[in-house]
């Protein structure tokens, strides 16, 4: 499989599951329906994949402008809490305002779907990499 074609599967499918994990979470949790708990998990992902795809521009511009080349462990750090950040900051008042919840209320639930995430993400790109192979990039 081309880099392209996997990179894009691989968004796809960790879309996928991630809306069909998060949408009944969110229906349980809030006690709201699955239909509209489904929406807002797709509303979820669109902006996350857009939010990746700005944020990473920007990421990546601003770092081929540093003097310091590579990507330590701090450079790593300070870009994952600016995905994150950036990303609690679009998604809170969008839940506040779908579910009807306080921001207070959107904001726990965000740092338990950062949590889920991480795990998640972990987990995920283990069992692709199992069923579709490395990338050429992790082949000796």
């Amino acid at each position: 499989m081309n880099p392209k074609s996997r990179r894009v599967l691989q968004a796809i499918l960790y879309e996928v599951f991630a809306v069909a994990f998060v949408g009944p979470i969110l229906s349980v949790i809030f006690d709201k329906p699955i239909s509209s708990t489904i929406v807002l998990a797709i509303i979820f992902s669109s902006i996350a994949l857009t939010w990746n795809y700005i944020y990473n521009s920007l990421f990546e511009r601003w770092e081929s402008r540093q003097t310091v080349r590579g990507r330590s462990f701090i450079r790593r750090f300070v870009h994952g809490v600016g995905f994150e950040g950036g990303l609690v900051i679009m998604l809170v008042p969008v839940m506040s305002m779908w579910l009807n919840i306080s921001a207070l209320n959107a904001f726990i639930a965000n740092l338990g779907f950062f949590v889920f995430f991480f795990i998640y993400a972990i987990a995920f790109t283990w069992i692709f990499d199992r069923v579709f192979g490395l990338p050429a990039s992790a082949l000796k």
